[in-house]
């Protein structure tokens, strides 16, 4: 009896573990929600300002993060993190130099997009997924909130 409870509760946990993840193996975010979730946050600044929606992106269990993406935060006056749910350690850091393999200047693009007169756009790279070593494609979408200097991105990775 007892092996059967112990054999149960592993099977419990075990199901609790793969199915209580954020993400799935089959759900994985769309570009449209990248677009969907960058102006939300933007909405959210008019609504509620922009700490408010810093705090909330910062959150990695926020609103503002979701299947295996979540939407990030930088400065177009002076290139600097302002948000980012899983690395707060890039709070306040300018990424500016950060390239990828190919010699993409990611984060610079970030900002030229930002500062561009169309405000939003896309960034195709190279960066590896979490937990891997190995770049593979990831395309960013750039969204600035009028009437601020910030810029909010969220990506996809595009298999």
């Amino acid at each position: 009896m007892k092996k059967l409870l112990s054999v149960t509760l592993i099977l419990l946990a075990f199901t609790l573990l793969v199915f209580s993840s954020p993400a799935t193996a089959g759900d994985k975010a769309t570009k449209e929600e990248c677009v969907s979730m960058c102006k939300k946050a933007a909405a959210m600044v008019k609504e509620k300002g922009l700490e408010a929606t810093l705090k909330a992106i910062n959150d990695p269990h926020g609103p503002f993060v979701w299947k295996d993406t979540y939407v990030f935060a930088l400065s177009t006056a002076d290139g600097k993190t302002l948000a980012h749910p899983f690395k707060p350690g890039l709070i306040g850091k300018n990424l500016m130099g950060v390239k990828d393999i190919n010699g993409v200047m990611l984060f610079a693009e970030f900002l030229k997009i930002g500062k561009s007169k169309a405000g939003e756009g896309w960034v195709e790279y190279m960066w590896p997924k979490p937990g891997e070593k190995k770049p593979s494609k990831k395309v960013t979408y750039i969204y600035k909130v009028p009437g601020h200097d910030v810029s909010f991105g969220a990506g996809v990775y595009i298999d």
